[in-house]
């Protein structure tokens, strides 16, 4: 699937559900079910920088595809890591680098969190596509 197709999957799923809360903790639970990184990869070469709660993201390259792996000390965070990871995986790094993650903005993330996570959001993104340029 696309980087659109896979956004568009999710902002109907998500439309799916009633409100805002209803997200937050479809939010939560996606984190929890997301695999925890190794510990030993938990390390300050892995970090991001400009997060408020600590975040890792390591960058695989398959053939010519990219594959991350994130974990988060927040279930938010955590769950938007799986979400972000859910649209980018497996997908060349060109098209990562250039895409537009619409579907923040469609299922109200970046209207609905708050400044320091929204902030943390974008900076995540702008930190996978900074990877995805370094891949290409």
């Amino acid at each position: 699937m696309t980087i659109n197709e896979i956004q568009d999957k999710i902002i109907a799923e998500m439309s799916q559900l009633d409100d805002w809360f209803d997200v937050y903790e479809y939010l939560i639970e996606l984190g929890k079910s997301h695999p925890a990184m190794d510990e030993s990869l938990k390390t300050q070469e892995n970090a991001l920088p400009g997060c408020q709660s600590k975040v890792w993201l390591i960058t695989d390259k398959h053939n010519s595809t990219l594959h991350f792996s994130a974990d988060s000390d927040s279930a938010i965070v955590k769950g938007l890591l799986a979400l972000l990871l859910k649209v980018l995986n497996d997908q060349s790094p060109s098209e990562i680098a250039s895409a537009d993650l619409y579907f923040t903005e469609k299922i109200g993330l970046t209207s609905n969190l708050s400044p320091s996570r929204a902030n943390g959001l974008a900076t995540i993104i702008s930190q996978i596509k900074e990877h995805a340029r370094a891949h290409s």
